[in-house]
């Protein structure tokens, strides 16, 4: 059984995952549209070619995305690439460097930074001096 992809609900999520109001979205596609149609839009199974480009536009999400998204697949993804036994897995117990040597390494160029900003603040105190008591 071929399952069908439900363009709305599509809308729904993206919309959602970009922390976008329907309100917001109802301003962006123009004066005839509200939270009203917009939660209507998103129940429906195919939306329009125009629409689903002014709604793409304001998104800024292509509008294959609206159109080929599946929920069941992406989850299929994530689980089989980002799961323990996954594919893109990994686990490094052996660091190559050791993070408390470069924190220390840092730590020491800091000061000699100040060191340095430090003693051209005193050259260019003593250059003003000289200046003053001309």
């Amino acid at each position: 059984m071929e399952q069908k992809i439900h363009q709305g609900r599509n809308v729904k999520r993206f919309r959602e995952m970009l922390g976008i109001k329907q309100e917001a979205l109802a301003f962006d596609l123009g004066e005839e549209w509200n939270q009203k149609k917009i939660s209507l839009l998103e129940q429906k199974n195919v939306i329009e070619d125009d629409l689903l480009k002014a709604i793409s536009n304001a998104l800024k999400i292509p509008v294959e995305a609206f159109q080929n998204f599946e929920e069941e697949q992406a989850v299929n993804v994530i689980a089989n690439t980002f799961g323990k036994n996954g594919i893109g897995y990994q686990r490094n117990d052996n660091p190559t460097f050791n993070p408390l040597e470069q924190v220390i390494k840092m730590h020491e160029e800091k000061i000699a930074l100040y060191e340095r900003m430090l003693k051209e603040k005193d050259e260019m105190m003593e250059r003003l001096e000289k200046l003053i008591n001309k």
